[in-house]
């Protein structure tokens, strides 16, 4: 199969993951809306004009143009006004206009017979299960292809066989032609190892383990070192003599190390010039949780960080700055990483779909985060709503005052619109960064 084609397959399988999830985070906020009697009017995949739709008793299902998220519609969202019971105020302020217009909006369907089924009459710890659902639904599915991914395809873990011998000694970010004079062969090149020999024995002691391996190479350097592998069957000794080389310092969290002055760490210890071949392992169901956390934690702190993050988005989109790999991207970005790791031939192809089975997880987890922010029109601005409703409910009781009713987040539409046309920016900045600049995650 040609890698365009595989290309195309890969951006397929990604957006049909991602439409599905779009529509799952809609049912985890319809499934819960109707146990609660809430009247649903519309469940829509995507915004626009509408390519398609069909209602089912008093619920319209369908599909719109763009297909940029969906979102579902129950009546009475927003409270009345208290002052004439919903008629538009005689001010025309701007933001008065904004929030009377939500009122009218969202009691426009709403019939003598809805009086108790419109949302804002519910109470507080069933808005907040409504408004939770949609993230609830997209951690759901971040936890289950998790579990496929660990538990089905494996992880990759290296084996004790050689994948590659490097040829040349070059120092980081360079490169040296194998046929010139400047090619000075690395110690594996010179002692005539090969791709597919597997280490039996190192330095006299066993191979089992290629990290075990890693750490006696290290150690090694300067040194002489007897060496045993098998090729084609037949047992092969000779002796390798590991250099001296600059090797990256790596946290914990994967990446390079720096000092207090932000220099990148170095470590000088013994080196071969070999590579692991690696094989996917299926993982134990105790390791998906863990997984899943780590998953979470990662991609909380891009969000956490994200205006700053935006900033070096833009910084690198509009001059010569690299593209930070482990910065935010579009759909336009994913699609693409979907489709260079579906064209990797090189790949084994349960390797290739393991890994975009890992991206839809990653991108189900960004999904419920993101949602859960507290500001509007995102879930978790809903549920701040709620909360605050709930906390001046139980203040005003304590008090001894009326009961104030429900909090009127129409009120916030105007803040609402702000951060809507900021997430919009958003989307476009990343976009076009994704176009001119994208992320090279293969380095």
């Amino acid at each position: 199969m040609s890698p365009v084609l595989l290309f195309i397959l890969g951006v397929i399988f990604v957006a049909i993951g991602v439409a599905v999830s779009i529509a799952l985070h809609e049912v985890g906020h319809l499934v819960p809306a109707k146990l609660f009697k809430v009247r649903v009017t519309k469940y829509m995949i995507g915004f626009g004009p509408t390519l398609w739709s069909r209602k089912k008793g008093e619920t319209e299902y369908g599909f719109k143009a763009l297909p940029l998220g969906g979102y579902v519609a129950m009546i009475g969202m927003y409270p009345p006004n208290k002052e004439d019971g919903g008629v538009r105020p005689s001010s025309t302020g701007m933001f008065q206009t904004l929030a009377s217009e939500a009122r009218s909006a969202a009691h426009e369907e709403v019939g003598p017979d809805d009086a108790n089924r419109v949302f804002y009459k519910l109470p507080v710890w069933k808005k907040i299960i409504v408004m939770l659902g949609g993230p609830a639904m997209n951690m759901l599915i971040g936890l289950v292809l998790t579990a496929v991914l660990l538990m089905g395809f494996g992880t990759a873990q290296a084996t004790t066989t050689i994948a590659d011998v490097s040829k040349c000694q070059v120092a980081a970010g360079q490169a040296v032609d194998p046929d010139s004079a400047e090619c000075k062969p690395t110690p594996a090149a010179a002692a005539g190892l090969q791709p597919n020999d597997t280490i039996k024995s190192f330095d006299g002691k066993q191979v089992t383990e290629w990290d075990e391996l890693t750490s006696w190479i290290r150690a090694s350097a300067g040194r002489e070192v007897p060496i045993t592998v098998e090729r084609n069957g037949a047992l092969v000794s000779t002796t390798v003599t590991p250099v001296l080389s600059a090797r990256p310092v790596i946290g914990s969290d994967g990446r390079q190390e720096q000092d207090a002055d932000g220099v990148l760490k170095y470590q000088e210890v013994g080196f071969l010039g070999i590579g692991a071949q690696s094989v996917l392992v299926p993982q134990p169901a105790s390791s998906v949780l863990p997984m899943a956390g780590e998953n979470i934690k990662q991609i909380s702190g891009v969000i956490f960080n994200l205006p700053a993050r935006v900033v070096g988005v833009a910084k690198a989109a509009f001059s010569e700055e690299p593209r930070d790999p482990n910065g935010p991207i579009s759909v336009v970005g994913v699609g693409r990483v979907a489709g260079e790791v579906a064209a990797m031939e090189q790949v084994p192809l349960e390797a290739r779909i393991g890994t975009l089975v890992g991206l839809l997880a990653g991108l189900n987890f960004a999904l419920a985060i993101f949602n859960l922010i507290p500001l509007l029109p995102l879930d978790g601005g809903h549920v701040a709503g709620a909360l605050y409703e709930g906390i001046r409910r139980r203040v005003a009781k304590l008090l001894g005052k009326p009961d104030p009713g429900a909090f009127d987040i129409a009120k916030l539409l105007p803040a609402t619109y702000v951060v809507a046309a900021l997430l919009m920016a958003m989307g476009a900045l990343l976009i076009y960064a994704d176009i001119v600049k994208p992320v090279n995650i293969f380095g």
